[in-house]
């Protein structure tokens, strides 16, 4: 038996007058650190299973991204100062089986991450790269010597939130950004850079979408010619959101890049050379990105936790917080009657993962069913999802499972 507890509220968001939501994209500098740490979490743990069979204790959820210094030129500019990548927290260096090449797997990582992600980004000539990880403290790491039943207990008394489904607010934005740094959008508008952020905003029925998207500069030939391509792909993006949610709201506008000014030459338009922000207008964080289900909604519940770069069997801050969006997922397919679902997942330090300090789902219903009618199979579905976490764990210890 867990300790679940189930109970209902009655107002989805969808009800609410407002609702706003973000969606931070592949490009942008947050974004880049989260995906970077996760990788490297990734990395670390195939070292580990190759090495000793097991993974061992780390957290690499801590990292910084320090822009750098950029000539901008139409038809082309250049870095004229590198970026840097600082990657911070704990790591097991050495084991019986021999050491850990720690330093070397991280740096690797962004470089191959950087790579096959930013067109623009030469990861050997364009950053700068600086590892502070260091050994992790004896408690911490002795966790995962107390394995029992093939789990770890958690490493801290943290909580998790996860809430399903998607509003078609959150849909606009999280489809916004995929669809302009998609395949097909890119070779449309090589111009478009991968840094790309929506913001969404709903009052009532009526959708506004701000869009801030860097260009690159060697693909515009002047300032008439930057605001004829940002018109092209004003017009792209607005038919892209209305074909698919028009149902949803009375009237839907979109603006890109608002700051624009026309006349001011380099200094009224956003403009790189790289395609990211980060080359020399903004700096990256791990945990600023998107949350595990890979927005940023306001009018929900979220935690402060940073789910890239912690390990994926014992620390709950990455656990929890991705498992929680999925046994929502799973309660929105599986049992009939529910509209909207919130599960919170509490852990205690040191408690087994699959055993939760407390696992709670707050449920809202469609109109015509009770609770007698689904607390019994929102049950089910809580219970199974944590008796089967270690198969949800090694998924996200292989990258599986995107955490932002």
């Amino acid at each position: 038996m867990r300790n679940i507890a189930i109970e209902h509220y009655s107002r989805p968001v969808t009800d609410q007058k407002i609702e706003i939501v973000e969606r931070k994209g592949l490009g942008h500098p947050d974004q880049i650190c989260d995906s970077i740490m996760d990788g490297v979490s990734v990395g670390l743990c195939k070292a580990y299973m190759e090495k000793c069979g097991k993974i061992l204790h780390h957290n690499v959820d801590k990292g910084f991204l320090a822009s750098g210094a950029v000539k901008l030129a139409f038809n082309g500019g250049k870095v004229t100062e590198p970026m840097q990548f600082i990657f911070g927290d704990r790591a097991t260096y050495k084991t019986d089986q021999g050491s850990i090449p720690v330093d070397e797997i991280a740096i690797d990582t962004a470089k191959e991450w950087l790579r096959e992600n930013l067109r623009f980004v030469d990861p050997n000539e364009h950053v700068r790269y600086q590892v502070e990880i260091k050994r992790g403290s004896a408690e911490l790491t002795d966790i995962f010597s107390r394995e029992s039943d093939g789990l770890l207990g958690a490493n801290d008394t943290s909580v998790g939130v996860g809430f399903a489904p998607l509003t078609p607010t959150e849909q606009v934005a999280l489809e916004t950004e995929q669809f302009i740094n998609g395949e097909q959008f890119k070779k449309k508008f090589p111009e478009a850079g991968e840094d790309v952020k929506v913001m969404a905003m709903r009052e009532n029925d009526e959708l506004l979408v701000t869009v801030a998207l860097a260009f690159v500069d060697r693909f515009v030939s002047d300032e008439t010619d930057y605001f004829s391509k940002k018109r092209e792909i004003l017009g792209s993006v607005t038919d892209f959101i209305s074909n698919k949610h028009s149902s949803h709201f009375k009237d839907i506008g979109v603006d890109i890049n608002t700051l624009d000014v026309r006349g001011r030459g380099m200094n009224g338009i956003y403009m790189t050379v790289t395609g990211t922000s980060l080359e020399d207008a903004d700096s990256g964080q791990v945990g600023r990105g998107n949350r595990a289900n890979g927005i940023i909604a306001f009018n929900r519940p979220s935690t402060l936790e940073a789910a890239a770069g912690k390990n994926p069997v014992s620390h709950v801050g990455k656990i929890y917080n991705v498992l929680s969006h999925r046994i929502a997922n799973r309660v929105v397919e599986n049992v009939e009657g529910v509209e909207e679902v919130y599960i919170w997942l509490l852990s205690q330090i040191g408690t087994p993962i699959d055993q939760p300090a407390k696992a709670a789902a707050q449920v809202a219903l469609k109109q015509g069913y009770g609770m007698e009618e689904v607390e019994k199979f929102i049950y089910e579905e809580m219970n199974n999802e944590l008796a089967n976490i270690d198969k949800f764990c090694d998924q996200l210890a292989k990258g599986k499972i995107p955490v932002s």
